[in-house]
């Protein structure tokens, strides 16, 4: 726009005077960025309508106020990069493929203070790149801006990107960093960040204050947990080796710190993963005698990569038969944990752990899968992912292998291990049960049944459901979780062999989940009634029905309710009960032969009414 329409516009629209430039940079030709419409050009502006017209990326010759596009619309400087890739694309590709800090550098120029955000940074890149391609392209990316000296990169991404008037090399960013910071997790990591840095030699008098920053945290803070005291001891004496220190004359020992053998698993739940194999180096050092019982007890609770540490260590250490014992006890005492499960069935067919595994790939390790994934289930809240569970599901040969040996009436017995499992869905039950079925026809009546019983449903008063739903959610909410610690601290004291209150607690735990199971499908197959509907043309559910006694005349009343509603004292029956179903479908005048007591009656039919006029 010229100086005259934009002198119009303000004149009809006195509060954009402060918005004069931005207006004057509304001329054709211009790129723009819309909050609504995106990445478009400026094609002309026309003075009758004082109009902007504005090609949009698949709306072109866009009409649009210019009073309104001061709020919502940014125009672009030639040298932002979305303009450059529209003028020049070829150099911008060129850079996105060979050179990608001078692109952010580029980038970064175009803004105020040549400094924008993570987020705007990385929106704006993604366009150009591709947002398919971006994050992993990015990711790359970041390591080297990292590194670059002239630019700034931010800790968090509200922070900026910054184009640096003078270059600050990465080393004396991160000790600039480590000099302001009190916290001492933040100074382990940034001394942990120097040690990947390639530390020049005239940096090294630096280093040396580093150093005892370093060592006053380690030693003082009151931040660190165990597990964070002894890494950062780890990077200390590293540093301190750098530098030429002795670590040993630096407190407290990294061997000081793994002193108490009671808190090492939970140390090895939070060490990073590249210090596991050295932590195990540390605990035979530290426990020469003890150290195989220390490890095997780690390994028992492991978890992720740290399982495989464990077991290699003790393969390099001559353990190879104690381990092969020890995971085939585990497994008979139901005592393999999920984490170890999973690294059995993932190297089940690996040559390196061949004598190994060879004896545990059987019948009863599907069993200790499916108890490692059912008590999962129940000790997880909400619906956090069960990584056994999924591997379970998602390995097509698994099955098969660990039934390669199994009967009908063990595969039998494990699909129903599999029905009644909380940790996973009907659907993937369906799917798994189809692979026991391929190996073992016969199991197809277990589905048929399950159908059959679902297809059926029936009929329950309100009151009697909220009574059946209070105790599902008795069982699932407070029983099942008491019984699983109960299982857990059975568990504890020592061989379940001979463990009695082990035996126990199983097997309350073998009814509860059929109790659970059980209340589940009748929950699901009962419908709600106030039997409304019923009519008083013959007996029927929600039916008040008056019998006569033949032999006596005597009159008797009951009530014909829903399946969970039996009261014979209140002369409440259930319509499911034998007395109620020889009632059902009976009309006013009809007999009806009926065993009460112990004694045989005859009734005739004398009156029937509906349950619900009874309640008015």
């Amino acid at each position: 726009m010229n100086s005259e329409a934009v002198s119009a516009i303000i004149a009809k629209h006195s509060a954009l005077k402060a918005s004069k430039a931005k207006l004057e940079a509304m001329e054709p030709g211009a790129f723009c960025v819309h909050r609504s419409w995106g990445f478009g050009r400026i094609k002309d502006y026309d003075d009758a309508e004082q109009k902007l017209v504005i090609d949009f990326k698949g709306k072109k010759s866009h009409r649009m106020d210019p009073a309104f596009c001061v709020g919502s619309m940014e125009v672009l400087s030639p040298r932002h990069i979305l303009a450059r890739w529209e003028t020049e694309p070829t150099k911008v590709k060129a850079l996105i493929e060979d050179d990608q800090v001078q692109l952010v550098i580029d980038t970064l120029s175009a803004y105020p203070n040549q400094a924008a955000s993570a987020i705007e940074l990385e929106h704006v890149l993604a366009q150009i790149v591709g947002a398919e391609k971006f994050k992993r392209w990015f990711a790359g990316v970041k390591k080297q801006l990292v590194k670059d000296p002239r630019i700034g990169v931010p800790l968090k991404k509200t922070d900026c990107y910054v184009v640096r008037d003078e270059p600050v090399s990465a080393e004396d960013e991160i000790m600039e960093e480590f000099a302001n910071t009190r916290s001492a997790r933040r100074r382990i990591t940034l001394a942990e960040d120097l040690l990947a840095a390639s530390v020049k030699e005239e940096a090294k008098p630096s280093l040396t204050q580093v150093l005892h920053g370093l060592t006053e945290a380690v030693r003082d803070s009151n931040q660190l947990d165990a597990a964070e005291r002894l890494y950062g001891a780890f990077v200390r004496d590293e540093l301190a080796r750098i530098l030429g220190h002795a670590p040993a004359s630096l407190a407290p020992h990294q061997s000081d710190l793994i002193r108490e053998a009671r808190g090492l698993s939970a140390i090895a739940e939070k060490i990073p993963v590249h210090f596991q194999s050295r932590f195990l180096d540390l605990v035979k050092e530290t426990h020469p005698l003890e150290w195989r019982e220390i490890v095997f007890a780690l390994l028992k609770t492991s978890q992720g990569k740290f399982t495989t540490e464990c077991i290699n260590f003790l393969l390099e250490h001559g353990q190879a038969d104690e381990l092969a014992a020890a995971l085939k006890r585990w497994k008979t005492e139901q005592n393999l944990r999920a984490p170890v499960l999973l690294w059995v069935i993932k190297n089940r067919h690996s040559k390196k752990f061949a004598k190994l595994l060879q004896d545990l790939i059987t019948p009863r390790l599907l069993g200790a899968i499916f108890f490692a994934i059912d008590y999962e289930a129940l000790q997880s809240a909400g619906t956090r992912r069960i990584p056994l569970g999924e591997a379970l599901s998602d390995d097509a040969d698994l099955i098969s292998d660990l039934l390669a040996t199994a009967d009908t009436e063990t595969a039998r017995d494990l699909a129903n291990s599999l029905l009644l499992n909380q940790g996973f869905e009907e659907l993937t039950k369906k799917s798994l049960l189809a692979r026991f079925i391929k190996l073992f026809p016969p199991l197809q009546a277990l589905v048929s049944g399950e159908a059959e019983a679902k297809d059926e449903q029936f009929i329950v008063t309100r009151e009697s459901y909220e009574r059946k739903r209070t105790e599902y959610e008795e069982i699932v909410s407070r029983r099942i979780p008491d019984n699983s610690k109960a299982i857990a601290a059975a568990r504890e004291h020592g061989d379940l062999r001979e463990n009695s209150e082990f035996k126990m607690a199983k097997q309350d735990q073998s009814v509860l989940m059929s109790q659970k199971a059980q209340l589940e499908r009748d929950l699901a197959r009962a419908r709600i009634s106030d039997f409304s509907d019923a009519t008083t043309e013959q007996i029927s559910v929600g039916t008040v029905v008056d019998l006569r006694d033949v032999a006596n005349g005597k009159a008797v009343r009951y009530s014909v309710l829903g399946a969970w509603d039996s009261d014979p004292e209140n002369h409440i029956i259930a319509y499911k009960t034998p007395l109620g179903q020889v009632l059902l479908g009976k009309k006013v005048g009809e007999h009806v032969k009926l065993k009460i007591g112990g004694a045989n009656h005859e009734y005739q039919v004398a009156g029937i009414s509906r349950y619900v006029d009874t309640k008015k």
